[in-house]
């Protein structure tokens, strides 16, 4: 039989070199296959950026593929910096690696350059934030740590003092040390002192970290200024998604921001098989926990009217854990709105005409 000559589409596409590295703490675990898909070289290194330079800032161009982790952004800049074409894959959606049941460092590295050899797509592939926008959210990022610090202390201090039928008034986070040197004796006000001063400390270093977003926000009002239009949405909301999001143009359509972010359910579809799942919790927890807590003040008793506050209540009347999973959609649809909103540089309408209130229909 005569050989099947035909040219094989893909063919142009295939890079001359492809690796797929493996990032650990500490080191990185690489894997390199020629055009024909054969391993030409693999080993490990240590994971800085002398090393990174040293093992490809001489090499020819090559499509280098890698998952997400806590130093992907940094190696991926440093190799798109020499010149190489990088792909960052979405760990969470590359089950071939992730839900391997034979996974090790080397096998992982060799999965990751055969995919990105035969197909990028095949690696979900995301896009860090630049540099600048990563320091800003360093920012949030710590301001949610003291919080949630800052929290734990006050549990922890309500907690020890009913060990001796002793109460801390309910007051605000803030007030909190002052109203417990009040109400606790004098005795037990002595032994948590020092917790009492490290939730002022901690305060203190929060309204710093407050004054800082707002100063963001207002950095960034050509952005934030549309989001936050919306009564419940502040300066911390506004500037998180405005910072997560970052181009607010590569959603084709504003209701994919409610996928990107976590809060559709999961769906797990075979025949006629399609149970009720939650929602996925991909993406990033943090301002999904943002929009959920917006969604609590939009819902509660001092919400003003809106046509989202009115969807999001009609659906808590549907019997048990109808109000927490009304919270989570009035979450998704707010997130969708801002993202409107922020594309589209409208003007909020809290009850817009009928025919305009897509958003809530």
């Amino acid at each position: 039989m005569p050989k099947n000559t035909k040219a094989n589409p893909n063919a142009a596409s295939v890079p001359a070199c492809t690796i797929g590295l493996d990032l650990s703490d500490q080191s990185i675990r690489f894997c390199m296959l020629n055009a024909s898909g054969e391993v030409t070289r693999h080993g490990r290194f240590r994971l800085n950026r002398s090393e990174l330079h040293q093992q490809f800032a001489a090499m020819t161009r090559a499509r280098i593929a890698l998952e997400t982790g806590a130093q992907s952004a940094w190696v991926s800049e440093a190799l798109a910096t020499m010149g190489h074409e990088v792909i960052v894959a979405n760990a969470r959606d590359v089950k071939s690696i992730a839900g391997s049941s034979r996974k090790s460092d080397a096998r992982d590295a060799e999965q990751l350059a055969r995919l990105a050899r035969l197909d990028p797509k095949l690696l979900h592939p995301i896009q860090h934030r630049s540099e600048e926008r990563r320091l800003d959210m360093v920012l949030i990022r710590s301001r949610a740590l003291l919080v949630e610090a800052r929290t734990r202390l006050v549990n922890g201090g309500r907690a020890m003092a009913k060990e001796f039928g002793e109460r801390i008034p309910s007051c605000t986070t803030q007030g909190f040390a002052g109203r417990a040197l009040k109400a606790l004796s004098p005795r037990l006000a002595a032994v948590l002192q020092a917790l009492l001063q490290q939730i002022e400390n901690l305060s203190a270093e929060i309204e710093r970290c407050d004054e800082q977003v707002e100063a963001m926000a207002q950095k960034l009002s050509t952005d934030t200024a549309w989001l936050r239009q919306v009564h419940g949405v502040g300066s911390l909301t506004a500037v998180t998604f405005v910072l997560t999001v970052g181009d607010p143009h590569r959603f084709a359509h504003s209701r994919d921001v409610g996928a990107y972010l976590g809060l559709v359910p999961r769906r797990s579809q075979s025949g006629t098989h399609d149970p009720q799942l939650g929602i996925s919790k991909c993406g990033d927890r943090y301002l999904r926990k943002l929009l959920v807590q917006c969604s609590h003040h939009i819902l509660g008793m001092h919400g003003p009217d809106s046509a989202l506050r009115q969807w999001g209540l009609r659906h808590t009347q549907g019997g048990a854990g109808s109000k927490k999973k009304a919270v989570v959609a009035v979450a998704r649809k707010l997130a969708v709105l801002l993202h409107r909103l922020w594309t589209d540089r409208a003007c909020y309408q809290p009850l817009p005409p009928k025919a305009m209130n897509m958003l809530c229909a």
